[in-house]
């Protein structure tokens, strides 16, 4: 199956409803989510075997786990079969809702895929996830009550493990949809200023995120002392060149044998995880769903098969005083 022709629209897909967006300090006095050990879940894309090892997982650690999936769960599951399967068990868990789930629960399709791609991506991407969204929407019409569900989740929570205080968000401190915690951004000396001006604005010692993709864990040195961004990136799909994992989040106040890298602050540790899930029945699932031709298949299947053109070295980053 092939994607029709759609004249594209260059707002959508970039531009993003005043809905999304917030404040730091509407996380400063959120409750608060208790949890001995924390997985933050981003980027699962409808890949179902990341889900099952995901949730196998959380049911052999020691201590009790909860399980936080922060948006974008949905993507490639464009099957009923499939989407019914991801949404109802993401949803016997707590979670956020990100841009995709914020779409599939909306009537008014003027945002697109509601990515709020920056200037560095360009057109021709944002048009094919503006056809991937069109394609998940008429999948998820025929499910009602799961879009109403979608529609009602949160775009933001505050959990707590061990007395640190972590914001858990789908884009960054000030958008559901925002770039803020990109790795591309935190690159750029004056968005990592920015990014850590989030922290005391939020009371916030770790914000945890995922949205754009591509995993990054950076150290702050800010006034309020040592603050931490855990952006997961894929859940769902790899993260790195040559690899086929997908990543999460994990805080605790142990350390996992198997992490990729990770640091600790306060007594907890925040780690990246692999997800090695069933690579080869994913690829059949995303394949049935979205074969040559296909904006999906035009857009991921090369980092599906390969992974993206970055490693593990280029995800953990500790940043200075003077710079903070």
């Amino acid at each position: 199956m092939t994607d029709r022709n759609l004249a594209p629209d260059p707002r959508r897909g970039r531009n993003c409803p005043v809905s999304y967006r917030y404040a730091p300090a509407d996380l400063a006095h959120s409750r608060e989510l208790g949890a001995e050990t924390l997985y933050v879940v981003g980027g699962l894309y409808g890949n179902r075997p990341a889900l099952t090892e995901i949730l196998k997982r959380a049911a052999r650690e020691r201590d009790p786990v909860t399980l936080v999936f922060n948006g974008d769960f949905n993507w490639f599951d464009v099957d009923a079969a499939g989407f019914a399967a991801i949404n109802e068990a993401v949803l016997r868990h707590t979670a956020l809702r990100g841009n995709v789930e914020t779409e599939l629960a909306a009537d008014d399709d003027s945002a697109g895929c509601g990515c709020g791609y920056p200037g560095f991506v360009g057109d021709a991407e944002v048009e094919r996830s503006n056809r991937i969204m069109e394609r998940l929407r008429e999948s998820a019409r025929a499910f009602p009550g799961l879009r109403a569900r979608l529609g009602a989740l949160p775009a933001r929570l505050v959990a707590r493990v061990r007395g640190v205080r972590i914001g858990v968000v789908h884009g960054d401190a000030e958008s559901l949809a925002g770039w803020g915690f990109s790795q591309e951004a935190l690159r750029e000396p004056a968005r990592r200023a920015a990014a850590a001006g989030w922290f005391g604005a939020a009371n916030i010692r770790v914000f945890a995120s995922s949205h754009s993709c591509l995993p990054v864990m950076q150290v702050f040195d800010t006034p309020r002392g040592r603050c931490l961004l855990a952006n997961n990136g894929a859940a769902g799909m790899p993260n790195f060149r040559g690899l086929h994992h997908g990543l999460i989040t994990r805080i605790a106040a142990t350390a996992a044998p198997d992490a990729i890298y990770g640091t600790a602050l306060e007594g907890v540790r925040v780690e990246a995880l692999p997800v090695r899930y069933d690579h080869a029945g994913f690829t059949r699932d995303f394949l049935d769903n979205w074969p040559a031709g296909s904006a999906a298949h035009a857009s991921y299947y090369r980092r599906i098969a390969e992974g993206p053109a970055y490693r593990p070295e280029d995800a953990f980053r500790v940043e200075s005083p003077a710079t903070a």
